[in-house]
C-alpha cells in the first residue's frame, strides 16, 4: 500500500542546484542518440569526445538543471574542466555503479552492463530474477534505503557512479557521497509523462557505458512495438469505458487525464472516466464521486494492493456497486511479484511500456490479441 501511496501522491517540489555552462568552449556535433519523446533530459557531444548531459527534471516542477560532463578514460589526461561548471564529472566507461531506483535495472539488463552494479538500497524491491541472483550470491550490496542510504558503505565500495532518486531538492546524504569524490548524477524517468518518454531513459544511462548505438537499437524496438499496438487498438470496433484506482481511507486515488497511465488507456483504445482532468500526476477523489461517474464502467484496470475480489469486498463494500466488480471485469499488476514481493510492473513496466499496452489491448479488445500471454495485468482471484 505504500508503493501504491507513493506513487499517487508525489508533490510538486523545486530544486535548488543552478543551470551551468561549460568553462572552456567545446564545438558541438549532434549527438548519436536523438530524443524524440523524453523531455527531462538533453544529450550533447563535443568534437573532443565529451559527453554533457543535461537534467531539466529530476523531480517534479524543477526550476534548474543538472548538468554532468562525461569524459572518456582514454582522453582523462588531456582534457581540462572547471569542476564549477559541472554538478559532477564522470571518467566513462562506467565499471562499477550504484542505482536507487528499481526502474533503472531493466536498463543496466537490456544494456549488458548489470554486472557493473555493485549496491542497491532495498534490494527486497528488485523482481529482475537475473539481479536478484547476484544479490543472493553478495554480488550486490544492500545500502537500506533512500531516505537513510548507508552513505560509509558507498564512500567504501568507492563506485565511479551513484545513480540518484529523489522526489524534492533536500539531498543531503548524496551532496556527503559527492564530497567523497564520488560523483551523483540524478534521474528522471519518473517524471516523463508519456510511455515512450521513460522508456527513453535507456538513453540517459548508455553514454555512461559508452553504450549509445545499443540503446538507440533497443528503444527502437520498443518504440515500434508500442506505436504497432496502438495502431492494432484503433482498429477496435467498441471502446470500452474504464474505471482506476481504489480507495485509500477515505480518498479514491486515480491517475490524472494527462498521467502516463492515462496514456496508456487512450492508446489502448479505451475511453477512461478522467480522461478529460489536466492532471498529470494523481486524482484525490471520494468514493461517491467515482461511483457516480465510472459504476458502469466495463473495466476497472489497476485496483491498487487488491489481488482478489474478496480483498476488495473486505477492503470497502463500496467497490460491490461498481459493474466492473459484478461481471469480474477487473485487473490488477499486483499478482505480479519478484522473489522476494517486490512489483515487476514498478520496475519493468517504465522500460517497456509496450508490454503494458499489449496487455491492456488484451484485456479490452481481445479478439485483436487473442493468443498473447498477459505479462504484467491479470485477473483477480
Amino acid at each position: 500500500m505504500k508503493k501504491f501511496v507513493f506513487a499517487c501522491l508525489i508533490l510538486p517540489l523545486i530544486s535548488c542546484q543552478g543551470e551551468r555552462k561549460a568553462s572552456i568552449p567545446l564545438a558541438r556535433v549532434p549527438a548519436q542518440n536523438t530524443l524524440k519523446y523524453a523531455k527531462g533530459f538533453s544529450i550533447d557531444k563535443s568534437n573532443s569526445g565529451i559527453t554533457t548531459i543535461k537534467i531539466t527534471s529530476p523531480w517534479p516542477n524543477a526550476e534548474s538543471a543538472f548538468t554532468y560532463a562525461l569524459v572518456p578514460r582514454d582522453i582523462l589526461v588531456s582534457v581540462q574542466l572547471n569542476k564549477e561548471d559541472y554538478d559532477a564529472i564522470v571518467t566513462v566507461p562506467v565499471e562499477r555503479i550504484v542505482v536507487t531506483s528499481t526502474t533503472h535495472i531493466p536498463a543496466l539488463e537490456a544494456l549488458g552492463v548489470d554486472e557493473s552494479l555493485i549496491a542497491f538500497p532495498d534490494t527486497k524491491y528488485i523482481s529482475s530474477e537475473k539481479t536478484r541472483m547476484r544479490i543472493d550470491s553478495g554480488g550486490i550490496k544492500e545500502l537500506g534505503n533512500n531516505q537513510s542510504l548507508n552513505t560509509e558503505m558507498v564512500i567504501e565500495l568507492q563506485p565511479d557512479l551513484v545513480v540518484g532518486f529523489s522526489i524534492n531538492s533536500q539531498n543531503k546524504i548524496y551532496e556527503t557521497i559527492q564530497r567523497s569524490n564520488i560523483p551523483v548524477v540524478y534521474n528522471g524517468d519518473w517524471t516523463e509523462e508519456t510511455p515512450l518518454g521513460k522508456a527513453e531513459w535507456i538513453k540517459f544511462f548508455a553514454p555512461f557505458f559508452q553504450k549509445e548505438k545499443v540503446a538507440d537499437r533497443i528503444f527502437d524496438a520498443i518504440e515500434n512495438s508500442y506505436l504497432d499496438a496502438k495502431s492494432l487498438a484503433k482498429s477496435a470496433a467498441i471502446k470500452p469505458k474504464v474505471l482506476s484506482g481504489a480507495l485509500y481511507k477515505d480518498v479514491w486515488y486515480t491517475p490524472g487525464g494527462k498521467s502516463w497511465a492515462a496514456q496508456f488507456l487512450k492508446d489502448a483504445n479505451a475511453r477512461y472516466i478522467w480522461e478529460a482532468t489536466p492532471e498529470t500526476g494523481s486524482l484525490s477523489l471520494s468514493w461517491e464521486a467515482v461511483l457516480e461517474a465510472g459504476q458502469h464502467s466495463d473495466f476497472w484496470i489497476g485496483p491498487a494492493q487488491f489481488t482478489s475480489y474478496k480483498n476488495l469486498e473486505d477492503g470497502s463494500l463500496h467497490y460491490k456497486q461498481f459493474d466492473a466488480y459484478k461481471n469480474k471485469k477487473v485487473f490488477t499488476f499486483a499478482k505480479t511479484e519478484g522473489a522476494t514481493g517486490g512489483l515487476l510492473y514498478y520496475e519493468l513496466a517504465p522500460h517497456r511500456p509496450d508490454l503494458v499496452l499489449k496487455d491492456l489491448i488484451h484485456i479490452f479488445h481481445p479478439d485483436l490479441l487473442p493468443d498473447y500471454q498477459p505479462y504484467f495485468f491479470k485477473p483477480l482471484d
